[in-house]
Order: C-alpha cells, then sequence, then structure tokens
C-alpha cells in the first residue's frame, strides 16, 4: 500500500492521536533478535520525536493546488511503509515505530513487531499512571474511578501479555504469539466498554483509541507477516 494513497480523514485522526502520544528524547536502544527481558520503565523510551516532519499527501478536492500535509520523514524505509501499510493503521504504525528504530534494527515483519511491542508496552505504561493518578484524586467521581479501576486491570494484562509475546517470538511459537495479541484487543476493550456501558465519557478516551490502534497493528503484523 503505498502511504500517499491514505485518505485523508484518517489523516486528520491520526494528527490528532499523534499529539497524546509520548516516548523519551533519548535515543532508543536498539532491539536484539532474541528479546526475551522485561521492558524497562517508561522514562528509556522517546517522550517527543525529534526528526523533522514532512510527507506530502494527495490534495483533497476543494483545497487548494500545491497544499501538502507534514507528519512523517521523507525518508522513511519503503519497507516499513510496505510492512505498515499491510495493517489496519499505517500512519499509526509508521508514528508509532519510528521513534523506537534503533541504527541496526532489521526492517523486517519480526523486527517490527518487536518495536510495536516496545510502544505498545510504553503507551500501556502512560495510560495506566494517567488511570491510577485518577483514581487517586480525590475529586474524581465513583463511578468514574469505578471504570478506571478496570482500565487499571486491562493495562496490567497488556504489560504481562507483552512480555508473552516477545516470548513466544523468541521460541517461534506462532500460535502463543496470536493468542496473546488477541488477548490485548480484548483487554482494552473491555477499559473501552466499561465506560460506554456506564454511558461516561472516558478521561482517557484519546490514549485508549491510539493504544487499541497499537494492539492491531502489532496483531496483524505477527499473524499476517510474521512467519515462523
Amino acid at each position: 500500500m503505498e502511504i500517499n494513497h491514505f485518505n485523508i480523514l484518517g489523516l486528520m485522526i491520526s494528527l490528532s492521536c499523534l499529539f497524546s502520544f509520548s516516548a523519551s528524547t533519548s535515543a532508543p536502544s536498539p532491539l536484539s533478535s532474541d528479546i526475551s527481558v522485561p521492558f524497562g520503565s517508561p522514562a528509556s523510551a522517546p517522550s517527543s520525536f525529534d526528526v523533522q516532519y514532512s510527507f506530502s499527501f494527495p490534495e483533497p478536492e476543494g483545497e487548494k493546488p500545491g497544499q501538502t500535509f507534514s507528519i512523517l520523514p521523507g525518508n522513511i524505509d519503503p519497507t516499513l511503509q510496505r510492512i505498515c501499510g499491510d495493517t489496519d493503521h499505517p500512519i499509526e504504525c509508521l508514528i508509532t515505530t519510528v521513534p523506537f528504530l534503533g541504527e541496526i534494527v532489521a526492517i523486517e515483519p519480526v523486527s517490527i513487531l518487536k518495536v510495536g511491542i516496545e510502544a505498545m508496552n510504553n503507551k500501556t505504561k502512560e495510560a495506566l499512571a494517567k488511570a491510577t493518578r485518577l483514581v487517586q484524586d480525590p475529586s474524581t467521581p465513583k463511578h468514574v474511578a469505578s471504570c478506571l479501576e478496570t482500565c487499571i486491570d486491562s493495562y496490567n494484562a497488556i504489560l504481562d501479555s507483552d512480555q508473552k509475546v516477545l516470548d513466544a517470538i523468541s521460541i517461534r511459537d506462532l500460535y502463543q504469539l496470536s493468542m496473546e495479541l488477541s488477548s490485548n484487543v480484548e483487554n482494552v476493550h473491555a477499559c473501552e466498554d466499561a465506560f460506554e456501558e456506564a454511558d461516561i465519557e472516558s478521561p482517557i478516551k484519546e490514549m485508549d483509541l491510539l493504544l487499541g490502534k497499537m494492539i492491531s497493528n502489532s496483531l496483524a503484523i505477527g499473524v499476517d507477516l510474521v512467519h515462523f
């Protein structure tokens, strides 16, 4: 899938997600081909992007000629574009993967899956920290705190599953890989469903939306592109 064929509406949605995404300004550590150890603290990941974003998209109807939309580095590896193009949320795949690419990370599905899990892990820790702060805030209504507690349980389950995903990759267990990634989808939905059932606007809605897209992308790469 070529990046310049993406729908502009999807781009605008993705831009809102981009500003909520957080990672460390320090350079990311390269991932080895046999990662099977727990992740480091959230502080070890980048909190903002330190690259210049300029990627031109087609002009939507009605816009002035020559208008471009900037979001991604213009020198993104074509192989990475193709891998992310096979996911349901290709722009989110790119903007959440690029900051975690080390100089020696091979641009191939299994390596990009590992990078995606690292990015997802950091995003989950960020969401967990925010949900915990809100629960502990005396001003948070009890019915909101109850939903947030469901989210906290879900985030902890995702963090546990992330490590199991890496373990499955290290032993080339496609079945376990698929099961763990699928469970992550269910976990993030549990948080969203808690607020929907209570008919409450979630204070962490944007974080959950991006996290859900990251999990969906990891599932697509892990199931459809990684071949052991």
